[in-house]
């Protein structure tokens, strides 16, 4: 299936989820924030999220310094 990820296409498996995506794409879960379709995706429920043809995904990632 088709997605936007930080408005780049990319293709995924149909059945993905948005933690097998995030894996996937070789990004820590536990330094990023997901926004699906304008949505906050809490990360509790990211295993159980399925993808969906067209979704459109922001990935923003904390990044700290001082």
């Amino acid at each position: 299936m088709r997605l936007t990820v930080n408005g780049e296409t990319r293709e995924a498996p149909d059945s993905a989820t948005l933690a097998e995506l995030l894996a996937c794409l070789g990004i820590d879960g536990r330094r990023v924030a997901v926004e699906r379709n304008r949505e906050i995706a809490p990360r509790s429920q990211w295993g159980e999220i399925a993808l969906a043809e067209g979704d459109a995904l922001e990935i923003v990632q904390f990044v700290g310094g001082g």
